[in-house]
């Protein structure tokens, strides 16, 4: 369930690791093997259609032993790790593969001092039934390149209310063998003393919490026990290698939220004198000085929080103190994010996290609490004096396209800002996370001066971090080579993949696109449907989605639904949520006839008259432009699960259906006849999404690709010759947990899809193979000249510039250039082609505006590289295969 995290709605290349499995718990179940494949396999390269962010990140965790070690974790798009040479996020938990999903929800992260290359996860989504499977423990003696599991004997909740708290999961500064997690359902507190092998329950801890956010919620959401949030060591009551005495712990109970062992954690007790009234969202210790301190608000957030209060234990004495900067009876939300700066302890920020309007607010305090300056204060209302500039430049779609009232502004500072980190290595160096992305300073001492003139300067700091849930995805045959339909964030169009486009789609902003398409034959008009607040649910493009128009709503409209436009761009037929089906232009609409209600649509491809639906196993057909439908007589199609289908480009009623589920009808269907009729394809088990790309050489129909378990092996395939065989084109390390939204292909670039995910964005993929007969009009000749020169040198690198010539009597449409360095050289950056490295070959491809050459032209990159001693020249080059003469 992936809640709105709007404003104003109220590395290149992926590194992931291998997930293995571990020792489990005497309770908990170990995974079965999924059965070998016996279908061909190709190497692909991945990377994300940058959008930069996207989704909340609830927590950012810093290693309190090694500068800037760091890792952030995503509600449902898995972790993160910070790579300071190149101030980006690496993912870490790409091979969470289809059957644990779950595991792409990170309810805490944990970095261990004592051993910095461990690192651990606590994964698993919900705690209701929308997840099937238990939460997980996941370590990790490589900073996350691989991963081992310990599967638990109950469910965690990354994607649950207050995921925002914690960390739920902490490691004993002392004795890194001793780990302990904190459990929401009622199941407590939990301990491993085998470095997260094996785990058991503390049955000494005496709350596993009473607090939900909703107890009549019956679909178990809201009403489940959000238990114990957070553990922390107090590090001054720890010697050597022996465990640490003195232990807090943070419990979901507005009566006795706080508890306290100082044996080690054989016994515990709740801490006298307490406050109550409120839940306990962090707890942080500065063991210099003495001080606990506790972030409190009365809901559980990450959305909700009216009132909220900071207060300070004294660790010796006993005493509590309300610092909080502003009197309850003044809040209108809740205290969540907190982090001391652990080269001046007594400095300590805090975030009213729950204030959506005008802003969110960050306290800051450097006399432990005693008095506090704030981020922004009102001069004379609506006007606002902030310690702070906004730089979004890397990401400029997160100023929404707005222009706010004051006391508004645009950027925001942010909103659900729970996770709030001052460097433990760097007083200046400060991030936040936010509902869309994760927001850093690396000054932030000017907030101290800022009398001076001097501002804090906050800029995203989540490159690499890709967290959107994808809907629907579209690559037209001509304009932006990707449209997408987004979760949250509506949906950007991207003209070139490897940059954040500018804005997302706009005038009008939906909160969630579902539903989007192009006419095929008219690719510059495009439609869109979604949620919204307020306004239409549909709005058209007819520049390929530069720039938008709302539509109208037929009486009923309640929610986006799906949409299709006709091959030559005329008309429109749209299924919305709460309406029937429509067929109109955009600014009426007629009710078409003989269609249910929630039918999915799409359009012919070719015939612009023609178009089709499908519900509950039937499938239906309009030669009328959606004025009336027919049912066809096909059977067998599946009556549950979610269905997905589309017709092929170029060939009137072709038609491709994948869905269905495991109590019924489940695979990938074929029609050639609009329906009339279709084939079940016996080489696939199951299938979920159907796509088409740019034919293989030498083939004459579109490359399919869709996300299916065929020879019992679930994964991302592709098939050149029309469903007779298939190729898996992803790996173990690069599955994104659940991948049945949405795939297609580029009908300009053969190889190449795009992949939805529920989390880590758009993921596409280029072939690391080299298509016999490349782009040459089929003619074979792919005769080429290679002039390479270097042009600078320096120790330990140089710069090299290729020029590659069309020396062939055919145009080509597209480019694959091949060499091998012959002393061990590596490269570093290209530029104006898309290049890769595996051992010493390299491979060059064209980019989306200099792939077309015709006979006697050329094209022109460069790139950059390491050297440990010789530079020598390549002794050889390729295209297609065939080598290239030497310039």
């Amino acid at each position: 369930m992936r809640r709105p995290c709007l404003p104003w709605a109220g590395v290149l290349a992926l590194v992931a690791g291998l997930l293995t499995t571990g020792a489990a718990t005497a309770t908990a179940a170990e995974p079965s093997p999924a059965p070998r494949t016996s279908v061909a396999a190709d190497t692909y390269t991945w990377k994300n259609a940058r959008i930069d962010g996207g989704g909340f990140v609830p927590g950012i965790v810093f290693n309190r032993s090694e500068k800037n070690l760091a890792y952030a974790r995503t509600d449902i798009g898995g972790a993160y790790r910070w790579e300071q040479a190149t101030k980006s996020w690496t993912p870490l938990l790409d091979s969470v593969g289809w059957d644990d999903w779950g595991h792409t929800g990170v309810a805490s992260i944990a970095s261990d001092s004592v051993d910095p290359d461990k690192v651990y996860a606590a994964v698993g989504t919900y705690t209701n039934d929308w997840d099937p499977g238990n939460g997980a423990i996941l370590r990790s003696a490589d900073r996350g390149a691989t991963w081992k599991k310990t599967d638990l004997p109950f469910k965690l909740g990354g994607n649950m209310p207050g995921r925002g708290m914690g960390e739920r999961l902490a490691i004993d500064p002392h004795d890194n063998k001793v780990l302990y997690l904190g459990a929401p359902s009622g199941k407590g507190l939990w301990r491993s003393t085998d470095a997260g092998v094996t785990w058991s329950q503390v049955t000494a801890f005496p709350n596993p919490g009473t607090y939900r956010q909703d107890p009549s919620d019956t679909t178990g959401y809201a009403s489940d026990i959000q238990g114990v949030v957070w553990v922390t060591f107090d590090e001054s009551t720890g010697t050597g290698t022996s465990p640490t005495r003195t232990i807090y712990a943070g419990v979901a109970d507005k009566e006795n939220s706080v508890y306290r062992s100082t044996d080690a954690g054989a016994t515990w007790q709740r801490v006298a004198g307490q406050p109550t009234g409120h839940l306990p969202h962090k707890g942080v210790l500065d063991a210099e000085n003495g001080y606990l301190y506790l972030a409190y608000s009365d809901t559980g957030g990450p959305y909700d929080g009216a009132k909220g209060q900071v207060w300070r234990y004294a660790t010796k004495t006993g005493e509590w103190k309300d610092i909080s900067p502003v009197a309850e009876a003044d809040t209108y939300y809740g205290f969540s994010g907190l982090t001391l700066d652990r080269q001046h302890p007594g400095t300590v920020m805090v975030s009213g996290y729950s204030s959506w309007w005008p802003d969110t607010l960050i306290f800051r305090s450097t006399d432990s609490g005693g008095t506090w300056t704030r981020a922004w204060d009102y001069t004379s209302y609506p006007d606002r004096a902030n310690r702070y500039t906004m730089d979004v430049s890397s990401v400029p779609w997160l100023t929404w396209g707005a222009n706010p009232t004051p006391p508004e502004q645009t950027p925001k500072l942010g909103w659900m800002t729970e996770a709030l980190e001052i460097d433990p290595f760097d007083s200046d160096r400060m991030m936040y996370g936010t509902g869309a992305t994760i927001y850093g300073t690396e000054n932030l001492g000017a907030w101290d001066t800022a009398g001076t003139g001097s501002k804090v300067i906050i800029k995203p700091m989540v490159k690499g971090l890709e967290e959107t849930a994808v809907n629907d995805l579209a690559s037209p045959p001509s304009g932006a080579p990707l449209l997408s339909a987004l979760g949250d964030v509506g949906g950007f169009r991207h003209t070139d993949l490897t940059k954040v486009p500018p804005m997302m789609f706009t005038s009008p902003n939906f909160t969630t696109t579902t539903s989007l398409d192009f006419a095929e034959s008219k690719p510059d008009a495009v439609v869109r449907a979604g949620n919204a607040d307020s306004g239409a649910h549909i709005a058209f493009s007819s520049d390929n989605g530069a720039n938008w128009y709302a539509g109208t709503d037929p009486s009923g409209v309640t929610g986006g639904g799906t949409v299709a436009v006709s091959a030559d761009g005329g008309r429109y037929v749209w299924s919305p949520e709460g309406a029937g089906v429509q067929t109109g232009s955009g600014s009426s609409w007629t009710a078409s006839s003989g269609v249910p209600a929630g039918a999915l649509v799409e359009s012919d491809r070719t015939d612009p008259k023609t178009f089709y639906a499908y519900k509950s196993g039937t499938f239906y057909a309009s030669s009328d432009g959606g004025a009336t439908f027919t049912a066809k007589a096909s059977s067998g199609l599946p009556a549950d699960g979610p269905v997905r289908f589309k017709a092929v480009p170029g060939a009137k009623g072709d038609i491709w259906l994948a869905g269905g589920s495991t109590q019924g009808a489940y695979g990938l269907w074929h029609s050639k006849d609009g329906g009339a009729t279709f084939t079940k394809l016996s080489n696939v088990d199951q299938a979920d999404t159907i796509g088409f790309g740019k034919a293989a050489p030498g083939a004459n129909y579109q490359t399919l690709f869709t996300s299916a378990k065929i020879g019992g092996v679930r994964g991302i395939f592709r098939s050149t010759d029309a469903g007779a065989t298939w190729t898996r084109i992803n790996d173990d390390a690069h599955q994104w947990g659940w991948t049945g939204a949405a795939i297609t292909g580029d009908p300009r670039v053969y190889g190449r899809v795009y992949v939805a995910t529920n989390g880590r964005g758009v993921i596409y993929g280029d072939t690391s193979s080299t298509p016999p007969d490349p782009g040459d009009g089929g003619s074979g000749d792919t005769s080429c000249k290679v002039t390479y020169k270097v042009t600078n040198e320096w120790p330990g690198g140089f710069q090299a510039d290729v020029t590659l010539t069309n020396t062939s009597t055919a145009p080509w449409d597209g480019w694959s250039l091949t060499w091998s360095f012959p002393d061990g050289q590596k490269l570093t950056q290209a530029w104006n082609a898309e290049a890769s490295q595996s051992g010493s070959t390299v491979t060059a491809k064209n980019l989306a505006w200099n792939g077309k050459l015709a006979p006697g032209s050329s094209a022109a990159f460069g790139f950059t590289g390491f050297r440990a001693s010789g530079n020598g020249v390549p002794g050889a080059f390729s295209v297609g295969g065939k080598g290239c003469a030497k310039g």
